[in-house]
């Protein structure tokens, strides 16, 4: 019998039957998506972080009709700079996909997918929880210890200095590195992970805009409102509205 080269093996199998394998790793989150953004493949995980019970649910749908806004719009923003560069994103830390203020971590990677003619069609991507990946010796993974800092106590004051002596590194060590593997400085992730933060106690506290503030370790209620502002698209108030409004119509 002639030798098959994998790639022609590979050609053989039929298409949903790879995608299924992922359903066999509980704590892995795995989906496919086309050129628009649209859902082609998601495990059993990925329904989970969608609120779908199954993936025919999902099937044809976007990131936008599942998540908030601005969670939305930064994984479209990542597909389509994995899609347009065929460069893959590898390894990144960021809060799991769930509702702003999720204390929970995930690593998470996306790989461009190509056709047989070396087209980028769509994105391919997957993320497990941090618990799953803290022992590991990665060099992304050497940041979890701040990073889970920053979501337990988003109100404490860290130097780049600590942080860096968290993570083992020098400090020009730690803010290139942090950068490369966020895509943005310490300092503006902590702004986020506070924000998000400020979500949760919007939604579930009665607690006034201008103690958040004070309590989230922001300058002033002025900071606190620009700050939420840029990330959010509206302000603390207007979040707080709408989330109300949204739980009266639920009710």
């Amino acid at each position: 019998m002639a030798a098959i080269s994998p790639q022609a093996f590979l050609q053989r199998v039929r298409g949903a039957e790879l995608p299924r394998l992922f359903d066999l790793l509980p704590d892995l989150s795995f989906f496919i998506k086309d050129r628009k953004g649209r859902f082609m493949a998601l495990n059993r995980r990925g329904c989970d972080y969608c609120g779908v019970k199954n993936e025919k649910d999902a099937i044809g749908k976007t990131d936008a009709d599942f998540f908030p806004h601005s969670r939305a719009a930064e994984y479209q923003a990542d597909d389509e700079i994995v899609m347009s560069t065929g460069t893959p994103i590898v390894n990144r830390l960021e809060s799991a996909p769930e509702a702003e203020g999720s204390p929970r971590l995930v690593m998470s990677s996306k790989i461009p997918l190509r056709d047989a003619e070396g087209r980028v069609i769509g994105v391919a991507g997957f993320s497990r929880e941090l618990e799953q990946v803290r022992s590991r010796s990665s060099g992304e993974a050497r940041f979890a210890k701040v990073i889970e800092q920053m979501h337990q106590h988003p109100d404490a004051a860290l130097s780049s200095a600590e942080m860096a002596r968290m993570c083992g590194l020098s400090q020009s060590q730690f803010d290139r590195s942090f950068r490369r593997v966020f895509g943005s400085s310490a300092r503006q992730y902590l702004l986020r992970v506070r924000v998000e933060a400020a979500c949760r106690r919007l939604a579930e506290t009665e607690e006034t805009v201008a103690a958040l503030a004070v309590e989230l370790g922001f300058f002033d209620h002025a900071h606190f409102t620009r700050c939420f502002r840029s990330i959010m698209g509206l302000t603390p108030a207007q979040y707080r509205e709408q989330r109300t409004l949204k739980g009266t119509k639920r009710g």
